[in-house]
């Protein structure tokens, strides 16, 4: 067995733990007053992040006339978990990219529907491998890590990229070389370079993280894949959990607009919070240069969303067509000017 074969291995043993051990007695949450939660890897999570750290739910489920509410959170990486446990009725609340969320809204028909986004951020293809400059340099030897295979918003950006750079058809004319690992696992495998991976379609902060290492260049970024900025990832629950909790429901979504609103107003307590929630050993200067990044905002409004509803539908990954990103959002955002 290769070491990227253990260390893969390794990593979805610890995924597995992590997340069925916890998971595994949970029943479906049909009752006001309680909510289930998942969350990823980096940045993008800070709103939930603040959410927890400030007690938000509890201080809005309080002004619904809820008191007492029970919340539970769950880190569990890569969109297909994510969706297999909103499925089970394990978590109430998703949180993945858009690749794996338009996944689960064809499934079911529409029966799951987005909260909101967590920022607008962009995803880099990084590497290792200084003869890797475009995405024809890639080899059989070469090897992209990313979250999912196939279904996350980095394997879908990936696809983008392809067909672009390939032509119409070709979009998964990479797909052979990718792999799946959480960021933290992908980035230690490229930094080190002794295992497969010479690429990592990563997140802040992940990437720059890495970029700041010798010997490690970008490749790409979605905002130039796409051609503007994008959410990458979003915050789903079931149309189902919507209407049987309806107080429960409003006090996440208003705990979730005040959380983002409070980011972008105070991004240096901000850092503070992702530091000690995350038990990062990234200083802070760093993570707030982040945060500042005029490519960095947090906001519920989605953003590029129809290109990959579009984009998916085009190559027969989605049976179901949406004509607008109105189609798989709650119409709590439908005010707003999304994409």
């Amino acid at each position: 067995m290769t070491l990227f074969s253990r260390l893969a291995k390794a990593a979805a043993l610890t995924l597995a733990t992590l997340s069925l051990a916890a998971l595994s007695a949970a029943q479906p949450a049909l009752a006001e007053g309680r909510i289930r939660l998942s969350e990823q890897f980096g940045t993008l999570y800070l709103p939930l992040h603040v959410i927890r750290d400030q007690n938000l739910l509890e201080k809005h489920a309080a002004q619904q006339g809820l008191d007492g509410i029970e919340v539970e959170w769950h880190k569990i990486s890569g969109g297909n978990a994510v969706n297999d446990a909103l499925l089970s009725g394990s978590i109430d609340v998703g949180a993945a990219g858009i690749g794996p969320f338009l996944t689960l809204w064809d499934r079911t028909d529409g029966g799951v529907r987005i909260i909101g986004g967590l920022a607008h951020q962009p995803n880099y293809l990084i590497t290792n491998n200084p003869d890797i400059r475009t995405l024809r340099d890639f080899s059989d030897a070469d090897k992209i890590a990313l979250p999912a295979v196939g279904v996350s918003v980095q394997a879908r950006i990936l696809q983008i990229a392809a067909e672009k750079e390939f032509g119409e058809g070709r979009h998964d004319a990479l797909d052979h070389l990718t792999v799946g690992l959480p960021h933290p696992d992908a980035t230690a495998a490229l930094l080190t370079g002794s295992t497969e991976v010479t690429a990592h379609l990563s997140n802040t902060p992940f990437q720059e993280q890495a970029l700041r290492e010798e010997g490690i260049h970008r490749v790409f970024s979605s905002f130039e894949v796409l051609g503007q900025p994008i959410t990458p990832t979003y915050v789903y629950a079931t149309v189902e959990f919507r209407e049987q909790n309806p107080k429960t429901y409003a006090a996440f979504l208003a705990a979730f607009r005040e959380a983002s609103a409070w980011i972008e107003a105070n991004k240096a307590e901000a850092v503070e919070t992702y530091i000690r929630v995350e038990n990062s050993r990234l200083e802070p200067e760093f993570v707030l240069s982040l945060l500042e990044s005029p490519e960095s905002e947090f906001t519920l409004v989605p953003a590029g969303s129809f290109i990959f509803a579009d984009f998916l539908h085009r190559i027969g990954a989605l049976k179901k067509k949406a004509d607008s990103w109105k189609d798989y959002t709650f119409e709590d955002l439908h005010d707003e000017d999304g994409s």
